[in-house]
């Protein structure tokens, strides 16, 4: 093996054991086992009803959601970055898939999966999870609003009681489901969703540790059997998970499959790295790594699909009961997919007869409660700018889909605050005697002034957001016949910024007027070298390295420079 080959092998196993859990970290689990009982068990019977509702969502089925909350939750618990984090089928990753089975088919969906999978661990060995930092809060924001919002919308056909369209948009599918029950209304669908999303939300109010959801499914699914009510239900769920098999997986289908992948696989590290910090913020000392993070994700998303499960993330909702709950180390959501676990092998025939309209009920009670209305009042007060982040992604959420959101969103993030760097850059016209030891200043000043000598110093970054204002207000520079451009407080400069700088010494040169540069710093020195900007000056020996020096060349060489000027002009 050669030395370069040796030393890429060298790196790629540092960053494979950087990822993998420590020794430690599952030594953590027998600290207090029984708090993390009892948080698993709180934590499943939570989970229960979502996985199954989140799995007919996507369009892949209940048992299909099942399957994800147990074999990714437990690979996550196992190999992730979080003590706390708990795993499966969520709400957002359901309106990423919606679109993918229509497309591809189930097979489509479990193969999306698992590229996502591979992609995951990808960057997880990359070193890709402190990228999370960067999101801006109201892009966060705005793509939970419209997270929300998707969510609430897909369950209007299970709520009335009528088939989905089959359209695209979930506003179009909502719109004709509402039209289809306005001709034929079935109340009974109605009441079931509309009674456990009142019972959800009022109880949560009232009683937070309750697990109202489980509660309400249970008593919608008794009062349907035992009324007889004619309400669509889950229907068969096999009695255990599936053998594992990679049947679904056709290698000619991945390029198709690849841009879907990327979305699946951006939204899974986004919002688990999301749930993680939010857990780090509930608890006292409990801090993720978003690398080991992004690396259990991974492993979750390529095993969930060989079992039937679809793509998985940290979710936020279940992580919060499972912290508030007293769990201590991951020890709580392996055991969370334990309980699943028997759930699909012991009482499979009791899930199959829970109505659909009783899941669309969670599943809207569930959108209701991600939208935290005091953090969008506080970012609307803080500004137009994040309100319109935060307006644009939410409506992006619904008319795209969430990766092309969160790229809008980040795209008008990024030009907002480019326009704010800009405005905090300032070029000003300074005293001659600034910064310089003490004198009789008045008089220096007026003496330099009566010779026709001003000084300009740019503060904050010179690129190409600000730099032709700068170009203008130098180009107008008033009757003057000499002027010192102090650059030691220009905090960076690009390409665009150095060669506005060298056209604003040309006109000024143009004009007769001589032009003196202090203080370029050494980290700025290299892009106006590379691009020529200073080169003439340099090779005048104009520029110097403070301030007092080049005001003394340009009382020097005034008298020359007048004399030019009277005689016809001076390049």
């Amino acid at each position: 093996m050669s030395g370069a080959s040796a030393s890429s092998a060298s790196r790629l196993g540092g960053r494979l054991r950087a990822v993998l859990p420590e020794r430690t970290t599952w030594a953590t689990m027998r600290r207090s086992p029984r708090k993390d009982l009892l948080a698993g068990v709180t934590v499943a019977i939570v989970a229960l009803p979502l996985a199954l509702g989140f799995g007919v969502a996507s369009g892949a089925g209940a048992a299909s959601g099942l399957a994800t909350a147990v074999v990714a939750g437990a690979l996550a618990a196992l190999f992730g970055g979080s003590n706390l984090q708990v795993s499966g089928p969520t709400g957002a990753m359901t309106v990423v898939l919606v679109p993918i089975v229509h497309r591809f088919g189930t097979d489509g969906v479990l193969t999306v999966g698992l590229l996502a999978g591979v992609l995951l661990v990808a960057t997880a060995i990359g070193g890709a999870g402190r990228l999370m930092a960067f999101v801006p809060a109201p892009v966060v924001e705005g793509f939970t609003l419209g997270i929300a919002a998707v969510i609430g919308l897909q369950q209007v056909p299970a709520a009335l009681g009528v088939k989905p369209s089959g359209a695209e948009n979930v506003a179009v599918t909502a719109w004709d489901a509402l039209a289809d029950f306005v001709s034929d209304p079935q109340l009974a669908p109605l009441a079931l969703a509309g009674g456990v999303a009142a019972v959800m939300l009022l109880g949560a109010r009232l009683r937070p540790g309750v697990p109202f959801s489980l509660l309400a499914v249970v008593a919608a699914t008794l009062l349907a059997s035992g009324a007889g009510l004619d309400v669509a239900t889950i229907g068969h769920l096999p009695s255990g998970l599936p053998a594992p098999s990679l049947g679904f997986f056709h290698l000619a289908d991945v390029p198709r499959l690849a841009t879907a992948a990327v979305a699946v696989a951006a939204l899974a590290a986004l919002e688990s790295l999301m749930s993680a910090t939010a857990a780090d913020a509930m608890s006292v000392s409990q801090r993720h790594d978003s690398d080991r993070e992004l690396f259990g994700q991974g492993l979750a998303n390529l095993a969930a699909p060989l079992f039937g499960g679809v793509a998985a993330t940290g979710a936020i909702a279940r992580t919060a009961v499972n912290v508030r709950s007293g769990a201590v180390s991951r020890l709580a959501a392996l055991v969370h997919a334990a309980v699943l676990a028997a759930v699909v092998f012991a009482a499979a025939p009791l899930v199959e007869g829970i109505p659909l309209a009783a899941l669309a009920g969670v599943l809207i009670a569930t959108a209701v409660r991600m939208v935290e209305v005091a953090s969008l009042r506080a970012l609307a007060r803080a500004g137009r700018g994040e309100a319109a982040i935060l307006a644009l992604t939410a409506a992006a959420t619904l008319a795209f889909d969430l990766v092309t959101a969160v790229i809008v969103g980040l795209l008008v993030a990024g030009a907002l605050a480019l326009r704010q760097v800009a405005r905090s850059a300032a070029l000003t016209r300074v005293p001659l005697h600034d910064g310089l030891p003490p004198a009789d200043h008045h008089a220096e000043e007026q003496a330099l002034l009566a010779e026709h000598i001003v000084a300009y110093r740019i503060d904050g970054p010179l690129f190409f957001a600000a730099a032709h204002r700068f170009l203008l207000e130098l180009a107008e520079t008033g009757d003057v016949k000499a002027v010192v451009l102090r650059l030691s407080r220009i905090t960076a400069i690009d390409a665009t910024g150095a060669l506005v700088l060298g056209d604003a010494v040309d006109k000024l040169e143009r004009r007769g007027i001589l032009v003196l540069v202090s203080g370029v710093r050494e980290d700025h020195r290299r892009t106006l070298d590379a691009l020529g900007v200073l080169d003439r000056l340099h090779a005048e020996h104009r520029v110097f390295a403070a301030t007092p020096d080049a005001i003394a060349y340009a009382r020097t060489h005034l008298p020359g420079v007048l004399a030019d000027a009277a005689g016809g002009g001076h390049r």
